[in-house]
């Protein structure tokens, strides 16, 4: 059986189809046209399900799914797209609370007592030299009142948490002490993002299953904790904010 030659020498005319061994005993109507296929821009689906061929924005969706948000004290932090999946939801219930609550803080910062003036208060500078607001327990209960009470208004009056898991933290939550209490109101809410430092989440996963299972950042080879800190001032910071 001939072989058309079409892919090869093209039947744009008519002499070139007259000439093909499979088409050219066809009537003009009948025969077969090649045409190559039509080259089309790659394109990536942004955060919102919309295509896009562009980069990221301050405002979240970016190529491949991943994310960029603008920080209050100026810059950009840029998102994975795992990462961003882990952060868009908050970035979008931190907006919503800064219009119906511009008073909250920006964070919550849970952490072991042990933690108080090693990383924990690393943690809580760098997000302050970041532009974030944020409540940590060494600057925010002077003495004489009720850590739990003032916990209580903490947790009430920040947009997001965050559980800084440590090796002390992991002691506490088995010991039951103040985080874990802490812990057990930020879990009533979706407003929580896990940050492990010198420990990891299958460390995690064995105290506080509920925690564990909420996608968070690990600090380590690839991020440190300027860099955490860094992705988390910029989620908690509001649009209209920056």
């Amino acid at each position: 059986m001939a072989r058309c030659t079409a892919p090869v020498q093209g039947h744009r005319t008519s002499s070139g189809a007259a000439s093909c061994p499979a088409c050219g005993g066809r009537s003009s109507y009948g025969s077969y046209t090649y045409n190559p296929p039509a080259r089309y821009p790659t394109v990536g689906v942004g955060s919102y399900g919309r295509a896009s061929s562009s980069g990221g924005s301050s405002s979240g969706g970016s190529y491949g799914g991943g994310g960029s948000r603008r920080l209050r004290g100026g810059g950009v932090a840029s998102y994975t797209p795992v990462e961003w999946r882990t952060i868009e939801p908050l970035v979008r219930s931190a907006e919503a609370q800064a219009r119906s609550h511009p008073e909250r803080r920006d964070l919550f910062l849970c952490h072991a007592w042990d933690d108080r003036n090693g990383a924990a208060k690393e943690l809580c500078d760098l997000l302050t030299s970041l532009g974030a607001t944020v409540w940590f327990s060494e600057n925010e209960v002077g003495l004489g009142k009720s850590l739990l009470r003032e916990i209580d208004r903490g947790l009430t009056t920040s947009r997001i948490g965050i559980v800084l898991v440590t090796p002390a933290l992991l002691q506490s939550l088995a010991a039951q002490g103040v985080a874990d209490k802490e812990l057990s109101a930020l879990l009533a809410t979706d407003r929580v993002i896990p940050i492990a430092h010198g420990t990891t989440f299958d460390a995690l996963r064995d105290v506080s299953p509920l925690l564990a299972a909420r996608s968070g950042l690990t600090t380590g080879d690839n991020l440190s904790m300027g860099d955490v800190a860094t992705k988390v001032a910029a989620a908690a910071a509001a649009e209209g904010d920056c």
